[in-house]
């Protein structure tokens, strides 16, 4: 994970980093622009930061049911006028709250 954000960072400081999947390919430090190690921290912290707080989706996304039985629930709520697809959200939102 944090090659990953050093990675990111050095492109989000004007930096190129080739990108395949989910690992770098090569840095191209002709064209890349100076920064310091400071700026380096401050911005995988700020990036960190960043996905940390998105740590409430990555659970709710795990914690809800896949797409087929959402499509299978809302299907049932259609023909017997239930509400179990939007119980079985408001469960997750209640369950896993957002910050």
């Amino acid at each position: 994970m944090i090659n990953n954000m050093f990675y990111r960072a050095i492109n989000n400081l004007g930096g190129v980093v080739g990108f395949s999947e989910d690992s770098y390919t090569s840095i191209d430090w002709k064209t890349s622009p100076t920064f310091t190690a400071e700026e380096l921290d401050e911005e995988i912290t700020r990036l960190q930061a960043e996905y940390d707080s998105k740590q409430y989706a990555r659970d709710r996304a795990k914690a809800y049911p896949s797409l087929e039985e959402q499509a299978d629930m809302a299907y049932w709520d259609r023909q017997n006028g239930t509400t179990t697809l939007d119980d079985a959200i408001s469960a997750v939102k209640a369950q896993i709250p957002k910050p």
